[in-house]
């Protein structure tokens, strides 16, 4: 049995759900349904300009600390602005480039799914004793909903939602909050994540030990700085030595 934490902070999406990985093949499958509508861009074009958009619209730090509670707006956003410099006869109106975007959320919500072993392990968890915080970013009505969908609500001692609380990762606030709330110091929890800056440098600063999640086992990027304290592709991985 592996020597466990008193208590471990989990992320939710990408982390415990599947939920928003690979944007890339979801944006194709949307583009494939509007084939006949976008032509002559080919859906494989469609994608790739949105993507590239997607890129650069969540790359600014402010802007994504606006837009992540809006996230329904900002898809919006993005697919108007990939449509820019295109003949006007393809992109001939808004709710065109809307009913893409719209399209994409819808299709993430009906493919979104827990990892295999999620509740096996959160509940293995709290079975030995660890306290368990869920800490999400985003609006309060999606998380919630989420939380809700997937049964997770009483498998957490402490559920801290960006849009209820009113602050987010990567704030120090975040976890310090999280902390208080289990009664915990950093040194006595875990903090499992799939974003780097997010779920491993910002709580490494404050001495939490972080475990990157790589679920779809893509490795760390060739050029990144921040080194987890340990790296996991599966769930239960937590539960071995």
């Amino acid at each position: 049995m592996p020597r466990l934490p008193k208590g471990i902070l989990f992320d939710l999406d990408d982390t415990i759900l599947s939920a928003y990985g690979r944007p890339d093949v979801a944006w194709r499958k949307v583009a494939l349904e509007f084939a006949e509508q976008i032509g002559p861009l080919t859906p494989e074009d469609l994608a790739n300009r949105i993507g590239a958009e997607a890129l650069e619209f969540w790359s600014d730090a402010a802007r994504h600390k606006e837009w992540r509670t809006k996230l329904d707006e900002a898809r919006r956003i993005i697919v108007s602005r990939a449509f820019s410099g295109i003949e006007e006869r393809i992109a001939q109106t808004q709710e065109l480039r809307d009913a893409i975007a719209d399209r994409f959320t819808r299709l993430r919500e009906e493919e979104m799914k827990l990892f295999p072993g999620a509740s096996e392990t959160l509940d293995t968890l709290r079975d030995r004793g660890v306290r368990l915080a869920l800490i999400t970013n985003g609006s309060g009505d999606v998380q919630r909903g989420k939380i809700t969908r997937f049964a997770l609500e009483h498998r957490f001692d402490h559920i801290q939602i960006e849009g209820e609380h009113g602050f987010g990762k990567p704030e120090e606030k975040a976890y310090l909050h999280a902390l208080s709330s289990l009664g915990l110091g950093a040194r006595d929890v875990w903090m499992v994540g799939d974003n780097l800056e997010w779920e491993v440098a910002a709580p490494q600063r404050l001495g939490i030990f972080a475990i990157w999640h790589d679920a779809y086992e893509g490795g760390l990027p060739a050029d990144s700085k921040i080194r987890p304290d340990r790296i996991i592709t599966r769930l239960p991985q937590l539960l071995e030595p």
